[in-house]
């Protein structure tokens, strides 16, 4: 079971980071990645918001640490682990952007780059981009379509409904032939984009029970039944585990994860300093050996 985190201080949630996240610098960021990379852990994460209107700040939080600056500095001080963006909102982006972006990413961690993509709720911060909200969910699918053929390509070609582009050339692309698309959301629409178009479905917001019935109804669709791919399921602890005080209630809390069908975990840690949840990425491995 590959075990990745939800990296804290990038993203505060109210009610939902610990204090010392408050004041925290980018060097506590690079302790716990480097931690992460040397005990095989599989990725970091790293959401996005572009910007956030003052009135919604107190509900969404306020802090959104852009992930292509901050995974191109922590892709320098490690060697392994890998980077998923947690995730990019599709419509903010055209798919070329994110191929030049990302692709350059990829090349400069040497192949590391995992691209978590979502449609996007916040009107608000869709209004002051000044992109479409009401179409977000097809021109979702169209940048998806576009970027699986588009990522790992010098000479990209997209003729879709919303995005179309020929004779034009994408140099760097990414380095890997195929760069994963894991698609979030907590609905079941955004698993069964995942299921269509998608490498993964990586959820926010749900719980074990509700992820395991919505990934055993998506398993009878005909769209899983022809994927070339396999799924991955990244699934996400609600309630945070504390394998240092409690190794049996954090065992409990992946199995329930695992029941329910994941094929890795995006851990969410109890933390009170940078040392600290190095020290819970230590705990957490032998607290499931």
């Amino acid at each position: 079971m590959r075990l990745g985190i939800t990296t804290p201080v990038l993203t505060m949630l109210p009610d939902n980071h610990a204090s010392w996240e408050e004041d925290a610098t980018i060097e506590d960021v690079a302790e716990i990645a480097k931690a992460a990379d040397r005990l095989g852990y599989s990725h970091v994460s790293c959401s996005e918001h572009v910007i956030i209107p003052t009135d919604v700040a107190p509900i969404r939080g306020s802090r959104y640490w852009d992930p292509l600056a901050t995974f191109g500095y922590l892709g320098a001080i490690t060697s392994r682990v890998r980077f998923a963006t947690n995730v990019l909102v599709l419509g903010y982006h055209h798919p070329l952007e994110i191929a030049k972006r990302y692709g350059t990413l990829d090349q400069v961690t040497g192949g590391r780059v995992i691209l978590g993509l979502g449609v996007g709720s916040l009107r608000e911060e869709f209004d002051l981009l000044g992109v479409p909200f009401e179409d977000r969910g097809a021109r979702a699918d169209d940048a998806l379509r576009a970027l699986r053929g588009s990522l790992s390509s010098l000479r990209p070609e997209y003729d879709g409904t919303f995005y179309k582009y020929s004779d034009v050339v994408v140099d760097p692309c990414a380095r890997q032939e195929r760069l994963p698309l894991w698609i979030g959301g907590r609905t079941a629409r955004s698993l069964r984009r995942a299921v269509e178009l998608g490498d993964g479905w990586v959820p926010f917001g749900l719980g074990a029970d509700d992820m395991g019935k919505m990934i055993a109804k998506a398993r009878e669709t005909p769209a899983w039944t022809v994927r070339t791919h396999p799924l991955e399921l990244v699934l996400t602890n609600n309630r945070a585990a504390d394998p240092m005080a409690d190794p049996v209630g954090t065992r409990h809390i992946v199995g329930r994860l695992v029941k329910a069908g994941a094929t890795a975990i995006q851990l969410r840690l109890i933390h009170h300093s940078a040392a600290h949840f190095v020290e819970q990425l230590e705990a957490m491995i032998g607290a499931l050996a």
